[in-house]
């Protein structure tokens, strides 16, 4: 559950649940990219996609197996995540990737740091209303046109989780519509290039996943656009 202070939450039960079971969560899903045939090819047409030389985030990176497969196929890679321990075990292994510790909502890199940005199935832990905050901090560290590839679980149910891997945990998982997701990414700045829905492999668990596909905008080109579409009105 996630704890409001101030303005938003400070994720804290997040935080220590993902540090309690950083160490089984990288052993038992290193590999898991091997089984998602979707995912690296959205990951490789990302890379193809990204201005060569230009680093790409991954947010709420877990122990950094994603970051560390871009890394592999010739991306420069920073990782980010919540969790100190997950932080740790990421350094631990993937010595290609640059980690730093960081929320969602405070992201540490400075404006226009990334030439784009993934976001798999780390927008779970956050509430519908912190959504467009988040979403404007990737806005803000992408460069002018970076794109930003974001998945989660389909639907409106909140899943708790009391024990994972065998610990103690205290944490929900948010599953939500796509329409929610676009509105809130439109609002923070983005335009949308793909949009894409695929149910569980046999060995995930069963439920359906979006992955979405938004373009940085600039409020300069955003007035421009609008001013393209009144034009269109009037004639």
């Amino acid at each position: 559950m996630l704890e409001p202070v101030g303005d938003h939450g400070t994720h804290d039960t997040v935080r220590r649940s993902y540090d309690t079971v950083a160490e089984s969560y990288a052993t038992d899903l290193r590999d898991e990219l091997g089984g998602k045939p979707l995912d690296r090819a959205l990951l490789s047409s990302l890379i193809e996609q990204t201005e060569s030389g230009t680093p790409i985030a991954d947010l709420g990176c877990g122990p950094g197996h994603t970051a560390a497969w871009l890394a592999d196929h010739g991306a420069t890679t920073v990782g980010i995540d919540l969790s100190a321990a997950m932080v740790a075990v990421g350094r631990k292994h993937y010595s290609a990737v640059e980690f730093r510790e960081g929320d969602l909502l405070e992201l540490p890199a400075a404006d226009g740091e990334f030439g784009a940005a993934v976001a798999l199935y780390s927008i779970i832990h956050l509430a519908p209303g912190e959504l467009r905050s988040a979403f404007e901090q990737v806005h803000r560290v992408l460069r002018p046109s970076g794109l930003f590839l974001v998945s989660f679980h389909i639907g409106s149910e909140i899943r708790h989780f009391d024990t994972w891997w065998g610990h103690e945990v205290d944490v929900d998982f948010r599953f939500f519509e796509p329409d929610q997701i676009i509105t809130d990414l439109v609002a923070a700045g983005f335009e949308m290039r793909m949009r894409m829905e695929r149910p569980n492999y046999p060995h995930e668990v069963d439920t359906r996943r979006a992955y979405l596909l938004a373009r940085r905008t600039d409020p300069a080109s955003r007035q421009g656009l609008s001013r393209v579409r009144a034009a269109a009105r009037s004639v």
